[in-house]
């Protein structure tokens, strides 16, 4: 079976076409067939606005059907759309997810900043770990970040936070945003085993690409924070030059970079574990689930 999921997120549009194989012991794979990312830049619109621009609009619209031809190419069966930090924040959101009904067929949800975090936390990275650690899985988009905390064999917080690379960008998160963050964290690792961080977003993807580390080998802190203030110390163009990022990757990977550190800081985490997980592979997961559940 085919399935699709698609994530509008503040930063980027993202379709994520999986094929799902379940096997005669009841074992489930998930071979992800494509990929697709379109820089939309929602959020540069909203946190300032409140609305998304009629360019941006024409933006999303024009990705929204190249999606719609691609889920036909493919021939996916069932599809599932999410919205999250820019367009929760807009005030036209109905009327662009109306118009986008109209002419696609999609329907997207909007979903509130916990549902993003349980979504993440679908893909159950953490239970496959060792049980000497809790995990926090800190997912960082440009709108919000998510924080969910898993110890002892079971999930015991989840958050979403108004703190996001664009947002910092744009220098539009309030001071008492991360003192709650900060507060939260430090309550909710107060009695945990040791805390070991998964990191998802595109962004902690990029820089684990950057330290040519092997797949599954977590990065330690100090690693993060040179790269942190390696990135930090060049302009935008020079980022793009010195280490070939595209454009919309060369500004927000420092502030994204920053979010990492905090949260890991406040956790005492000295290891970000980095699965290349987002909340389209959460999506998928979901959707197969209320699939399997139907049968």
């Amino acid at each position: 079976m085919i399935l699709a999921a698609i994530d509008i997120g503040s930063n980027a549009a993202r379709l994520l076409i999986t094929e799902v194989i379940e096997k005669d012991n009841g074992e489930v794979k998930f071979n992800k067939l494509n990929l697709f990312r379109v820089p939309l830049r929602l959020g540069f619109d909203v946190f300032e606005k409140n609305i998304v621009s009629d360019v941006k609009i024409e933006m999303l619209l024009e990705t929204m059907k190249g999606f719609r031809h691609l889920l036909n190419a493919y021939k996916v069966e069932s599809v599932k759309a999410c919205a999250t930090s820019a367009m929760r924040d807009a005030k036209n959101a109905s009327k662009i997810i109306a118009l986008v009904k109209k002419e696609t067929a999609i329907d997207i949800e909007v979903i509130s900043g916990e549902m993003e975090a349980n979504l993440v936390y679908e893909n159950h990275i953490a239970e496959n770990m060792d049980k000497d650690h809790s995990y926090m899985y800190i997912d960082v988009g440009g709108g919000s970040t998510e924080i969910s905390i898993f110890g002892n064999g079971k999930l015991t917080f989840k958050k979403s936070y108004n703190i996001g690379t664009i947002r910092l960008l744009k220098s539009m998160v309030v001071e008492t945003e991360w003192d709650l963050m900060k507060y939260d964290i430090k309550q909710a690792c107060k009695n945990q085993k040791e805390v070991m961080a998964i990191g998802s977003g595109g962004n902690i993807n990029k820089v684990f690409s950057m330290t040519k580390k092997k797949d599954g080998k977590p990065i330690h802190i100090d690693l993060l924070r040179d790269y942190y203030k390696e990135l930090n110390s060049f302009n935008i163009a020079e980022r793009i030059e010195k280490y070939g990022l595209r454009e919309d990757r060369a500004d927000v990977i420092v502030p994204a970079l920053f979010i990492y550190l905090n949260a890991m800081r406040w956790a005492g985490s000295t290891e970000i574990y980095v699965p290349k997980i987002g909340l389209a592979d959460g999506l998928i997961q979901h959707l197969w689930e209320e699939i399997a559940t139907q049968h």
